[in-house]
Order: C-alpha cells, then sequence, then structure tokens
C-alpha cells in the first residue's frame, strides 16, 4: 500500500516523456515516440519539394522514457528542426543533349520527354536524349519551366544546325549553303577562257565525264526551267533564293521540271553533249543577280 501511494504521488508531480538524442546529444522532449515518428516520416523522410529524389539522416533520434516535472514543457518543433539538420537531401533534375552537348536543364523526365518530341517533329535526324542528374547540392540546379526551356532550346538548336550544316558546306555564296559538287570528272574548259567554238569568253566550269552521269543540284532550290536552250543543249537552270542560281547546260536526260522543289545532292539530270558541245560534259554556272561567276572558285579547288 505504501508503494502504491508513492507512485501516485510520483504521478501526480511527474509526467512520462521521450527524451531524444542525435548522436548521443539530447535535445529535447517528446510526447509520444510513435506519434513523433510519424512526424519525421511525413516532414523528414517523405519531405516533398521541388527535385527532391530522397532524403536520409545522417544520425536517426534516439528515444529514453523518463520522468520529468509536469511543468516541463515537451517540444517536438525544436526537436523535429534539430533533425532537419541531420538531412541529406538528394535532387534529380533532367538534362536535354545534343550530340552530348547540354541544351537544357528541367525539373521532369516529362517535360525533358515533351521537348524531344516537338523538336523531332520539326527535325527526326536530330541526335536528342534525356540524361538524368541527380546531385546533393541544390545550388547545382539551374532548371527553367516547359515554356522557357522549349524557347531557348529551339533557338539554340537551330543556331548549332546552322553551324553543322555551315562545316559540312563546301562553301556559301551569298547566304546559299553549297553541299555538294554536281558531277565527279575532270576540268576541260575553265571559267573566263576563249575558245574558237564560243563567240565571248567561257561563262561557266565544264566537267567532262562519261555520258549519262548523273548531275546533282548543288543546293537546296526550286527548278526555274528545264528545257531545250539554244546553245545549251538541255538545260536546267534552278533558283536557291538569294538571288543565286544554278545552270546545268549540255544535259542528255533531265530529271525535274519547272516549278520543282529539289535538295542539295538529288540527281536533276544526266551529262551529255546536246547543244554546242565538243563531247559528253557539264557545263556549271552559277548566277548571282543573273550575272555568272567563277564556280571554280567555290567548287573543284
Amino acid at each position: 500500500m505504501a508503494f502504491g501511494f508513492i507512485i501516485a504521488i510520483v504521478f501526480i508531480k511527474y509526467k512520462p516523456v521521450y527524451a531524444v538524442s542525435i548522436s548521443g546529444e539530447e535535445v529535447g522532449y517528446v510526447q509520444s515516440e510513435d506519434e513523433f515518428n510519424k512526424i519525421v516520416e511525413e516532414n523528414i523522410i517523405n519531405y516533398d519539394n521541388k527535385n527532391v529524389d530522397s532524403v536520409t539522416l545522417d544520425s536517426n533520434p534516439e528515444y529514453e522514457l523518463k520522468l520529468v516535472n509536469k511543468t516541463e514543457e515537451t517540444n517536438e518543433d525544436s526537436v523535429l528542426i534539430a533533425l532537419q539538420k541531420e538531412m541529406n537531401i538528394t535532387y534529380k533534375y533532367y538534362e536535354i543533349l545534343l550530340d552530348g552537348q547540354k541544351l537544357e536543364s528541367v525539373d521532369t523526365k516529362e517535360d525533358a520527354e515533351n521537348l524531344i518530341t516537338t523538336l523531332k517533329s520539326e527535325n527526326q535526324e536530330l541526335n536528342l536524349e534525356v540524361a538524368e542528374k541527380t546531385t546533393t547540392n541544390a545550388s547545382e540546379i539551374q532548371t527553367n519551366s516547359l515554356e522557357v526551356a522549349k524557347a531557348n532550346i529551339t533557338g539554340e538548336v537551330e543556331e548549332i544546325i546552322e553551324k553543322q550544316e555551315e562545316a559540312n558546306s563546301i562553301a556559301v555564296i551569298n547566304g546559299v549553303k553549297i553541299a555538294t559538287i554536281p558531277v565527279t570528272g575532270t576540268i576541260s574548259s575553265r571559267y573566263g577562257v576563249s575558245s574558237r567554238i564560243r563567240s565571248s569568253n567561257h561563262t561557266g566550269l565544264d566537267i567532262a565525264a562519261k555520258k549519262g552521269t548523273p548531275i546533282k543540284v548543288i543546293a537546296d532550290g526550286v527548278v526555274e526551267s528545264a528545257g531545250w536552250s539554244g546553245s545549251y543543249g538541255y538545260l536546267v537552270k534552278v533558283n536557291h533564293g538569294n538571288n543565286v542560281e544554278s545552270w546545268y547546260a549540255h544535259t542528255s536526260k533531265m530529271y525535274v521540271s519547272a516549278g520543282d522543289t529539289v535538295s542539295a545532292g538529288d540527281v536533276i539530270a544526266a551529262v551529255g553533249s546536246t547543244g554546242n558541245s565538243t563531247g559528253p560534259h557539264l557545263h556549271l554556272e552559277i548566277r548571282i543577280n543573273g550575272e555568272h561567276i567563277n564556280p571554280q572558285k567555290y567548287l573543284y579547288n
């Protein structure tokens, strides 16, 4: 009976709480271990914020049941703050790469895949990929919203493609990228030379090749005309824009018609010897604003 009386006095004056220690240092009291573990789970382990992938604690809390004076207040908030200092947060974000080069960073995989789908719908040949990145340093993350990233990346891709096209071009004539030579052969008559078969100096470049050899258009453009043209024989004229034209003369066959759109490298005709010609060859002319220039300056160097 005396023992029970003592117990009663103890519980009148004292109350049970849990002392919480981190790395052996007591940081405060909580009313319930189970309830506080739920708070830790919600606010730390399941911490939900932008780019957060996972959270771990350097030190887990340790609990010890104690009796303290009933006037002693528990301090769950302070204990939680002390635990938050032990948090290790891993962040995740996504980079969009073109040929291994970073173009943009976004927060979610969905945003990254949407960007790639949009870009590939305009150019299927782009070597684009998504790279998942993780870090424990939040300051490393420099992401943009989907709308901002789309605006930025579109301009960057256009600039990169343009640089690649220029690097792959044989030459650029008045802003027109020359992507290929029209035919492989031997130069038989150069620009500007005089000849007994001409009334004036040569206005183009003659490349001798076997009859029927495919002739490729040197740049993107639209066929201006394709037909017989006096001393030129069968002649194909292509307008490349920016007042640049290319002419392909003495052909034996023409595979295009006026109004056709052609891409650099398309076969538009075959080598022949029609018109004023002494043998199978391509007479190539390049004109700017209607004035002929020396094709050899840009091709067959």
